[in-house]
């Protein structure tokens, strides 16, 4: 039963159940699903054991579905009671709620929801939940990775065994009892600091959302953006980009980096003020820079990012990326089977948490 909802089987409904041992067919009837995933990408995100898992909590009539094509289809979005998706995933606005009476919950398997939901959305009461966290986990990977080497120094040593030089007299902090920063404390900032846990690093961070308890739980000494720039060997961002996080790192904070110290961001490039760090990397050679994300995305061809010997640069994958893209479908498979049975959500988003989120 969903939320109260009774769904009656007709006799049409109970041949098409047919074959699907599954779903007890004595229940009511399961929401109809409206999987929706751009052509290319459903074998990532919705295999087959994933589109299983769907159909145990809900009915599939129409299987996957381009999501570009929802008004060519009108009695697939009018009939849709829960929508699963991914990247791709159409607007909320008048013109789609209009189009989709029946739809209660929508469940994102990926993660910011920022593109899609409106106000619309939220005074219809349409329950949303994203698979922020899933896609989270191969972020604190990607930051674990890129610290580990960061605190070794593997950009600046490998740029120079490039060049012949095989001179090892520089500081190198290593990972014991070296000071790692982590600028935000969400999803990905935790699960970043778990996994550093054992590895004897000292751990200072910033968040004014964290309460110290939390923080001290983690391992982690909560401490002011300015005294984390100037403390730690490596610095690891991951604030979303909301207005009073835009340019957020400024040139200042970079420029008072400890010598050899290290700059990742994974989160969004707009946080840091590109300009500014661009400068300072100049005249820090000393320093270096791992962007998996910039602003704008990709960089300009003539960015200085480009150029510079002490930026390394990855187009963002850092993120789930195709098989951890099925970790995404499952979460939110897991997450309609709670929405099914009227249990509460893991993962559900309103809009007060949105303010915050990126």
């Amino acid at each position: 039963m969903l939320h109260g909802d009774s769904y009656l089987i007709s006799a049409v409904e109970k041949i098409a159940l047919v074959g699907v041992p599954e779903w007890d067919r004595n229940r009511p009837m399961p929401p109809r699903a409206l999987v929706l995933c751009p052509p290319g990408l459903e074998a990532q995100v919705f295999p087959p054991a994933v589109l299983d898992q769907i159909s145990r909590s809900a009915a599939l009539p129409w299987g996957i579905v381009d999501p570009s094509k929802w008004r060519e289809s009108p009695e697939q979005t009018s009939q849709a009671e829960v929508i699963i998706s991914t990247w791709g995933m159409p607007g909320l606005d008048g013109e789609f709620l209009q189009a989709a009476p029946a739809l209660k919950a929508v469940f994102y398997a990926a993660g910011s929801v920022k593109g899609f939901v409106t106000e619309e959305c939220w005074q219809r009461g349409i329950v949303v939940s994203s698979a922020w966290a899933a896609n989270g986990i191969p972020v604190a990977e990607y930051s674990l990775g890129t610290i580990l080497l960061s605190l070794k120094r593997f950009w600046h040593f490998s740029r120079m065994a490039r060049e012949g030089d095989s001179t090892r007299d520089l500081h190198v902090p290593g990972c014991y009892h070296s000071k790692v920063g982590l600028v935000s404390l969400g999803a990905v900032g935790r699960a970043t600091a778990r996994m550093l846990h054992p590895l004897e690093v000292v751990l200072l961070g910033h968040d004014p959302f964290l309460p110290g308890e939390q923080a001290a739980e983690l391992g982690i000494s909560l401490v002011s953006l300015q005294e984390l720039f100037r403390e730690c060997d490596v610095i690891s961002i991951h604030t979303p980009w909301i207005p009073a996080t835009e340019r957020m790192i400024t040139g200042g904070l970079i420029s008072s980096m400890k010598e050899g110290a290290t700059l990742i961001n994974t989160s969004r490039g707009a946080v840091i003020a590109e300009d500014e760090m661009i400068e300072v990397l100049r005249r820090r050679p000393d320093l270096s820079a791992v962007l998996d994300v910039t602003y704008p995305e990709p960089p300009a061809q003539d960015s200085p990012l480009r150029s510079l010997p002490n930026v390394i640069l990855t187009p963002h994958i850092a993120g789930s990326l195709q098989r951890e893209c099925a970790r995404m479908g499952s979460w939110m498979a897991d997450e309609l089977r709670r929405f099914a049975g009227g249990e509460p959500l893991r993962y559900g988003i309103n809009k007060a948490m949105l303010e915050k989120m990126a």
